[in-house]
């Protein structure tokens, strides 16, 4: 089921609010990264392949210290292959086109948004009855 006309305007000024304000939160989430760092992910790679042979080797000699070395080798090399290297995240916040620039505005209130939103259910529940 499509949206109306009015959902879309409505989330469509939610979408700026959220750009505008929260450049940060946005920047955070936006999923946008650097340049993958293959000398990170093939250490990372290899140092799990490692654990991976060590847990074995652990498994069959029945020797649980072997085997828990495994499992930190393991879990090192996932960590170094998944947590981003220096400098490989933006440092700018992501700029959305068309959207306002921040510096030189008012800083609005926090809670204008909602109140907005808020009269805005009021008058459509008015309206439906």
């Amino acid at each position: 089921m499509p949206l109306s006309e009015q959902e879309q305007r409505l989330l469509e000024e939610m979408e700026r609010n959220l750009y505008q304000n929260d450049a940060d939160f946005v920047a955070t989430v936006s999923g946008r990264r650097g340049k993958p760092n293959y000398t990170q992910i093939a250490l990372g790679a290899l140092l799990a392949i490692a654990g991976v042979g060590a847990l074995v080797a652990g498994v069959i000699t029945q020797l649980a210290v072997i085997g828990i070395i495994g499992f930190a080798l393991m879990l090192a090399g996932v960590l170094i292959v998944i947590t981003p290297g220096r400098g490989s995240a933006s440092a700018e916040p992501v700029a959305r086109p068309g959207a306002a620039p921040r510096s030189g505005s008012k800083p609005r209130r926090s809670g204008s948004f909602m109140d907005t939103i808020n009269e805005r259910w009021e008058r459509r529940q008015d309206g439906d009855r």
